[in-house]
């Protein structure tokens, strides 16, 4: 089969053991951001780069921040030894590099939302000047189109500068961005590689080494956290990576991966945006409304709010293998059990999601009802 042809039944490990730079490039980040994480940490307490307990963050005492750094060097480093030094691959890395300045920036100087987006734009942008953008994507029953610059390019800025932000809104609590990072990063890399898309592969596998080697540091109770400048990085690879990879393939549900693994920022940042639009307040301020807060309000610890929003992300990234790998329409021929398999993994995805719905919303509407019938029961009001 020629290189590059996509296809489910490509066999994911015969593609690993041709290409080991991608257990490396994961094994190097994972070392070097559990070694220089520390001295970061050190570096941002001698600054006063601290995080102060209030705001959207729930920390009880100041952290340091600038964990980015760390991340970025740990990016950074597997990326240059193992990445073709092609023109996309530079163009991702100068943009990666700007994403860490802007959020570094932020971190010392907390810079005004206008400054702040007018960087992660310029971020996204660097990029696409180097061909990194979305030109044709695949949909099912309609097939491939192909989108002009015109209309590309921007749909990629706005896409990456999403994902950035979605990122930023989800580091709130002690190790869930970076958990989050490395679960999207570990689905990215096998579907990519199954693809034959080894860079956008063996960049993912670095991301996840990197997220596994912070969250040594950053899991509940922090010792650090990654501030801006971690969830801008991560976000922008993250997104750029999906665009590198997945979307410009022939697989024709290309396009749903990044957007299953991807969901639960997706799905917070939207939640969050609609409740502040509802209520007039403005878009780019923290506040304690996202879906982990509102679990720490149902009464979970930290620890187990942050595990639970992983299995949601868990159960999504195993949709998307089975949408990519359980051959269930094996050439145009519908098989039964495999059908089975993959109906039962997406029913449980499906399951999970309805229970963090259920659990945060319908549960807290059902006794907002409740509240009212007492008030209003005149019985109820004097017993």
């Amino acid at each position: 089969m020629p290189f590059g042809v996509s296809s489910p039944h490509l066999s994911v490990l015969d593609q690993l053991a041709d290409h080991l730079d991608v257990v490396w490039g994961a094994l190097i980040a994972l070392v070097l951001v559990i070694l220089l994480t520390p001295a970061v940490g050190g570096m941002a307490r001698r600054l006063g780069v601290v995080d102060l307990p209030g705001g959207r963050r729930i920390n009880q005492l100041p952290v340091p921040r600038l964990g980015g750094l760390g991340l970025f060097l740990g990016l950074l480093v597997p990326a240059l030894a193992f990445l073709h030094t092609g023109r996309e691959n530079r163009g991702l890395l100068l943009g990666a590099a700007v994403a860490v300045t802007v959020g570094l920036v932020d971190d010392f100087r907390n810079l005004p939302w206008f400054a702040k987006l007018g960087g992660q734009i310029a971020a996204a942008a660097v990029p696409t000047g180097f061909g990194v953008w979305i030109d044709r994507f695949t949909l099912p029953f309609v097939g491939i189109h192909t989108l002009p610059e015109a209309v590309g390019i921007p749909l990629t800025i706005i896409w990456i500068v999403a994902i950035m932000n979605m990122f930023n809104f989800l580091d709130g609590l002690d190790g869930l961005a970076a958990g989050v990072a490395a679960i999207s990063g570990l689905t990215f890399s096998v579907i990519a590689l199954s693809l034959g898309k080894v860079d956008a592969a063996v960049l993912s596998a670095i991301v996840f080494g990197a997220c596994i080697g912070f969250l040594r540091h950053n899991f509940y109770p922090a010792r650090i956290i990654m501030g801006d400048s971690g969830a801008l990085l991560l976000g922008y690879v993250l997104a750029t990576v999906a665009v590198q990879g997945l979307l410009k393939t022939a697989a024709t549900v290309a396009l749903f991966f990044p957007l299953l693994v991807l969901a639960v920022p997706i799905v917070d940042t939207t939640f969050v945006v609609l409740r502040r639009i509802r209520h007039g307040e403005s878009v780019f301020e923290g506040d304690q409304a996202h879906l982990h807060h509102r679990f720490l309000r149902r009464g979970f610890s930290q620890r187990r709010a942050a595990l639970t929003i992983w299995g949601w992300c868990a159960c999504l990234a195993a949709a998307a293998f089975a949408t990519r790998f359980v051959p269930f329409r094996a050439h145009g021929v519908w098989h039964p059990w495999w059908t089975l398999l993959a109906a039962a993994v997406g029913l449980i995805a499906v399951l999970f999601s309805v229970y963090v719905v259920y659990l945060l919303e319908i549960v807290k509407l059902g006794n907002r009802i409740q509240r009212r019938r007492r008030t209003d029961d005149p019985l109820k009001k004097t017993a």
